[in-house]
This record gives structure tokens, C-alpha cells and sequence, in this order.
């Protein structure tokens, strides 16, 4: 009697593998498609249908549904069948002649394609470019930055603090500190008119500049709790001054991990001498580059949408006093950030970037 929940393995020629390894690869395809080829690439390998699932983000479902077609009818059992309707308009080849052009080319004029240059370049209409670009996930008008750490510690110090995030250490609370420093008090120079049905916030372009302020942050991994406070300048005194606050707020039969990036004033003989006598505060510094590690610029990032980017300040003061209250309201309703990315993670997706990045040299 067979059972038919009996999972079958499909078995690759080396061709089919090849074939299938294309798919993955090549940026033309189809992220469905290349999806179910991913599938069966790791459905061969042995494993079942739920690790499969877990690893490709999908469900046991749809990773069954297209191993057994696989089986049944083999690579063209992947590919999409054709739908009722009207016939289509557009060529394979047409779509292939936009997806290159968009991919490995830029018009004389400007440096990013953009659905009128592009119909004027391959004879379609603006709507027809618009939908290949979203079919395949091409956004000509986007672009995003990165850098690459060249700390010759970067593993080390990454394993350090991705441990701290997820393996805290009993008896101790783990600090994220860092400064935002000159925030400028702007004040615009006519009246907010205010928001109206129909008709967003204005303010005019141009402001007034009534001096700068420094603030002194101190995120709480485990319960979101910011130590706040704000000072004149950012020098070595102020920090010093800084972890005396931190020291006074954490109750003293706890250790203190302090998270923070590789700036000049943190590393001064007059920090160090404080912390010889503060035995309690062990440093861990960030690589070279990588902000993005340290959980509280994305603390930062809130508090300077929230509150600072679009208020208006007479006076330093008035500013210093918005970002006390906005500390008090966080602190009144913490809301931790929480870190899903073990190190290996992070390693496997800088791992892209550098292969890119050799690929493109050449």
C-alpha cells in the first residue's frame, strides 16, 4: 500500500543541476522561479520539506508542491503556465531588451533610467516599462549606500558584541553609548502654518540658528531605558562626566558592558585612568565603520524624527528641554530593540557584498 505522505527526493543530472544553479543566479529570472529552483536544489541535497521551508523563508506547502512536480515533469514543470486572456503584446525579447538595457547600460543624458527614457529607448509605452521593471524588481531611481569595515579585528569585535545582544551576561546590563553631537537649535524664520485637511504642515525653508547642543546617550539592551543628557561640548570631560552619570544610575551589584564606537575622546588617558578605578565598566568597542552595530544610533534615528528634525527651537535651552522630554516619555513606555542576527549571519551577507565587489573590479 503506498502511503501518500511518502516523500520522494528528486535526482539531478548534473545538467538539470547546472540548469537550476542558472536560475538562482541569473538576475533576469524571476524571483519565483528562482525560488522553486532553490527548492529542488536543496530538496536533492536530502533534506525534508520543513527544513527547506525554514531555510527559504516559505511554507511546507509550497515547498511539497513543487518537488513533486519536479519529479513528475522535471525543469519546465517550474515555469509558469500560460493564462486565459488576452493575447500578449510584448515579446520575450522585448522584456529581455529592457531588463539589459536597465541592468548593464545608462542613457547619454542622465545616470539612472527612467520609464520615459527607457519607452523612448526601446519603442514601449511608459506603463509597459513600469510593469517588466516591477515584474522583475528593478527600481532605476533607488539607491542605497554601504561600507565595508576594514578593522583587521572586525570578526572578533562583531562575535563580541552580537554576543552581548544575545547572550547577555548574568549580574550586568549591557549599555549601547554613543553621542549625537551639534544639534543645531534651528528656529524657522516665519510661523509653522499647521496642518489642514487637504494641505500638509508648512515652514519655510530658511531658519534661524540659535547655537548647538551635545547629546550624551546610554541605551539599555534589555529594557530600552535611555540615560540621557545633554552638554556644550563632546570632549573627554563630558564623557568622563557622562559614565559618572551612567555609574550613579546603575545599581552598583551589576557590571557594566559599554557598547561604543572607536572616536578619539573615549580612548584618552584621563578615560582610562577612570575606568582603572571603575572596575565594574568593561569597554566594547565597535569595528571601524559599523555604526550599525551599536543598537543606540537607531535610538538616534527615533528621537531625531520624533522630536528634533521638524520642531522649531528660540534657544538651546527650549531644545535641551525637548529632548529631556522625549527621554522621560521613552522611559515611561520602553520599547527594547530587539537583535535577530547572529554574527554567521552577518559574516554570510557582507560575504555578497564582497563578492560583488570582486566581481565588479574585474
Amino acid at each position: 500500500m503506498t502511503n501518500k505522505y511518502l516523500r520522494e527526493t528528486p535526482v539531478l543530472t548534473e545538467a538539470e543541476k547546472q540548469e537550476l544553479q542558472r536560475w538562482c543566479r541569473h538576475q533576469s529570472i524571476g524571483q519565483a522561479l528562482a525560488q522553486r529552483a532553490r527548492i529542488i536544489l536543496l530538496s536533492a541535497q536530502g533534506k525534508n520539506d520543513i527544513d527547506v521551508a525554514k531555510e527559504l523563508s516559505t511554507t511546507r506547502e509550497t515547498v511539497g508542491k513543487w518537488r513533486r512536480r519536479f519529479i513528475k515533469d522535471w525543469c519546465d514543470s517550474l515555469l509558469d503556465e500560460a493564462r486565459p486572456g488576452a493575447p500578449r503584446q510584448i515579446s520575450d525579447e522585448q522584456v529581455e531588451h529592457v531588463i539589459t538595457l536597465t541592468l548593464e547600460s545608462t542613457p547619454k543624458d542622465a545616470t539612472h533610467w527612467s520609464t520615459r527614457s527607457m519607452a523612448k529607448a526601446t519603442g514601449l509605452s511608459q506603463s509597459a516599462v513600469s510593469r517588466i521593471w516591477r515584474a522583475f524588481v528593478l527600481k532605476p531611481h533607488r539607491v542605497t549606500t554601504f561600507k565595508l569595515s576594514t578593522d583587521p579585528f572586525f570578526t572578533e569585535k562583531v562575535r563580541d558584541i552580537v554576543g552581548l545582544y544575545m547572550n547577555p551576561p548574568e549580574k550586568a546590563v549591557v549599555l549601547c553609548v554613543d553621542e549625537k553631537s551639534q544639534i543645531q537649535a534651528l528656529n524657522r524664520t516665519q510661523p509653522i502654518l499647521q496642518l489642514r485637511p487637504g494641505l500638509p504642515q508648512r515652514q519655510t525653508h530658511d531658519y534661524e540658528r540659535h547655537g548647538t547642543t551635545s547629546l550624551f546617550a546610554a541605551l539599555n539592551v534589555a529594557t530600552g531605558k535611555v540615560i540621557g543628557h545633554c552638554y556644550k561640548h563632546h570632549r573627554s570631560i563630558e564623557f568622563r562626566q557622562f559614565l559618572k552619570t551612567i555609574d550613579q544610575n546603575v545599581p552598583k551589584e551589576q557590571d557594566i558592558h559599554v557598547v561604543l564606537d572607536n572616536y578619539g575622546t573615549h580612548k584618552t588617558a584621563m578615560i582610562y585612568e577612570w575606568l582603572v578605578k571603575h572596575p565594574r565598566f568593561h569597554l566594547h568597542f565597535t569595528p571601524t565603520s559599523s555604526s550599525w552595530l551599536n543598537l543606540v544610533e537607531r535610538w538616534f534615528g527615533l528621537i531625531t524624527d520624533k522630536a528634533i528634525r521638524r520642531g522649531s527651537f528660540s534657544s538651546v535651552k527650549e531644545l535641551e528641554n525637548t529632548i529631556k522630554n522625549y527621554v522621560e516619555t521613552n522611559n515611561d513606555d520602553p520599547k527594547p530593540f530587539i537583535w535577530t542576527k547572529t554574527a554567521d549571519q552577518i559574516f554570510d551577507s557582507l560575504k555578497i557584498y564582497c563578492e560583488e565587489i570582486n566581481n565588479s573590479a574585474h
